[in-house]
């Protein structure tokens, strides 16, 4: 018994001496490996020696009294496999008393085995070390670093100057990793904090990743993982940066629009325009509906998509459609879609408008002409955000935002009972009138400027426009807006043979237009006028006049009103009078003859095309004389 611990003994003695061998081997090589010369190519050295093994200065070791290349490396290979226990290693670089040398950590970097050693033993005993070492780490590739000794430091170091990356234990003796991670969130939300520990628990890594924290690793780590880690984050900086930057060169050239009267493609530097545009940036960055109204040709559409262009949803589609193109049946059908075999033709799936504009916008124009039936089935769509495709039985999930636009008096509509009122009151969350060119007299010239640029950069021309022919734009009334103006720019620049636009190329009811004559006929009364009622009650009696005249023609009165049909019924509806067409028509049939087509083979005769009446003697007399 005696024998055997005393053997026991001597080999514990002998594994003991052996240990503390190496450990003051591994010391030589250390400070051997330290006493390179602090160079690029001193470096070189030392990072050879460490990671491949073979020295590129066979006589570099003798050199420093110490064996050949040779010897060197081989031993150095056997304390490196040997030495496997960071207690040992933490030995080691406490004996060689070289913890804060920079080439140390540069050798240790470039091996991500050796690291992880060095970098366990530098968790407890010396924080400096590993912050020098990680300096050493980033500053090697290009990182400009700044340290703390603890997290009141880094307050401090931050409130001096923002960083893109922290990098913080989460064990320090004055503030927690977590406590410096709330509170330079709070300093600076967009910093990106990634967190080191060696006593990692799933409740601290949850609470670090709720803060914001982009990572968690644990000690000891490998030091390219952390290196990765690190460029992540950077790139997750340098993106929202880049997205920042986009966003503040889209304001930029927004505002520069608005200084020179246009956004998107809408042109314009009146009041009311300007209005308009704050309206369009407003609205632009809120989910509401909207819902445009106007006369036809005032730029409804424009508004529209210059809305969503500046939304946060200007990369998804945007999708129009004119719903008083469709029937009821057909509307419903592309709006919502349709199942295969749900109607004749329905040869496959289809998925409506709706869904087409996921996560963009669908403008829904002249809305003021849907079917009641139609009217509630948007109403749900709008309520619940689900579409159910014709034939289907199951509802799908869309989220699109809804702009509505109409030329009618959509509030008239309801009191006549054409209207919803609940979807009335739906889709107008966010109301935006657009004025009439007549309204917006100031912005003729520039809108003509553009119109004669725009068709002679088709046609390859240049040509100006003649002082006289722009007073006579200017002084027209403008009932179909911006869009007969552009009509009458595009045939101008058509018809024109010089190279200046004449007042003989535009249209008769342009050039004949006699604003003098109109208003010889007015007289202001000596105690001034409610003018805005004034000019609603003349316009309701020029209408009136118009379809006294042609008999309850809509066509013919529009015509006489150089107007649109479409313009002349929104005035109809405006005053109420629409139904007095249909009075006027069945007037005129009852007191004449039915009317014929205009291919009727059969000519229409009129009275005076009948004989004048006789009486029975004047014919017996005729036929006496035959």
């Amino acid at each position: 018994m005696q024998e055997g611990t005393a053997k026991a003994k001597e080999d514990q003695s002998q594994a003991d001496e052996l240990e503390e061998r190496l450990i003051d081997f591994a010391v030589r090589i250390v400070k051997l490996s330290a006493s390179l010369p602090k160079t690029a190519a001193g470096r070189h050295v030392a990072g050879q020696i460490l990671k491949s093994g073979t020295s590129p200065a066979p006589n570099y070791g003798e050199a420093r009294g110490a064996e050949s290349a040779a010897d060197f490396v081989h031993k150095l290979r056997i304390v490196l496999k040997e030495l496997n226990e960071t207690s040992i290693w933490l030995r080691v670089i406490e004996r060689s008393q070289l913890l804060r040398t920079e080439l140390l950590a540069d050798i240790v970097s470039e091996n991500s085995e050796l690291c992880k050693i060095f970098t366990a033993s530098l968790r407890t005993d010396d924080e400096l070390s590993m912050r020098q070492f990680l300096t050493h780490l980033f500053q090697h590739d290009g990182h400009a670093v700044r340290v703390a000794e603890n997290g009141r430091a880094a307050m401090a170091l931050l409130r001096e100057q923002p960083a893109d990356v922290v990098i913080s234990d989460v064990k320090m003796p004055d503030m927690g990793g977590i406590d410096l991670l709330r509170a330079a969130r709070e300093l600076q939300p967009d910093l990106e904090f990634i967190m080191m520990t060696a006593f990692a628990n799933v409740d601290t890594a949850r609470e670090a990743f709720l803060l914001g924290a982009f990572d968690f690793i644990q000690k000891p780590f490998d030091n390219d993982l952390l290196k990765e880690i690190v460029a992540r984050a950077l790139d997750k900086i340098s993106l929202i940066k880049e997205k920042q930057a986009l966003l503040d060169e889209n304001q930029a050239l927004i505002k520069g629009q608005r200084a020179r009267g246009k956004l998107s493609n809408i042109i314009g530097q009146s009041d009311r325009m300007q209005a308009v545009y704050q309206m369009i940036e407003t609205v632009a960055q809120v989910q509401s509906t909207v819902l445009i109204t106007g006369e036809s040709g005032t730029g409804k559409e424009l508004v529209a998509r210059a809305i969503h262009d500046l939304s946060p949803r200007a990369q998804k589609p945007f999708v129009s459609v004119n719903c008083g193109a469709f029937t009821e049946t057909l509307l419903e059908s592309e709006l919502f879609g349709y199942v295969k075999g749900s109607f004749t033709g329905a040869t496959a799936n289809r998925k409506g408008l709706f869904q087409a504009a996921e996560q963009g916008t669908i403008f829904l124009d002249e809305v003021g002409e849907m079917s009641p039936a139609m009217q509630v089935k948007l109403l749900r769509v709008l309520q619940e955000r689900r579409v159910r495709p014709v034939g289907a039985h199951e509802e799908a999930q869309v989220n699109t935002r809804v702009i509505a636009a109409t030329n009618r008096d959509l509030a008239a509509l309801v009191k006549e009972g054409t209207f919803r009122e609940d979807l009335f009151y739906r889709i107008s969350v966010i109301p935006i009138e657009l004025p009439a060119l007549r309204e917006r007299g100031a912005d003729i010239a520039e809108l003509t400027e553009h119109f004669v640029q725009k068709y002679c950069a088709q046609a390859s021309r240049a040509l100006s426009i003649n002082d006289r022919a722009m007073r006579l734009l200017e002084a027209y009334y403008w009932p179909g807006n911006v869009r007969e103006l552009e009509h009458t720019i595009e045939r101008a620049v058509a018809l024109e043979k010089t190279d200046t636009i004449q007042p003989e190329r535009l249209p008769a009811q342009i050039t004949n237009y006699n604003e003098a004559r109109i208003s010889s006929e007015l007289e202001l009364p000596t105690d001034g006028l409610h003018l805005t009622a004034h000019l609603d009650q003349l316009e309701k009696t020029y209408v009136l006049e118009a379809l006294r005249r042609t008999e309850g023609n809509q066509t013919n009165a529009a015509e006489l009103l150089k107007m649109t049909v479409r313009s002349l019924r929104h005035l109809l509806d405006k005053h109420g009078i629409r139904g007095l067409t249909a009075q006027m028509r069945d007037e005129r049939r009852s007191d004449s003859i039915p009317r014929r087509r205009a291919n009727d083979p059969y000519p229409r005769r009129r009275s005076e095309d009948f004989p004048e009446p006789v009486n029975d003697a004047e014919q017996a007399a005729r036929a006496g004389e035959r």
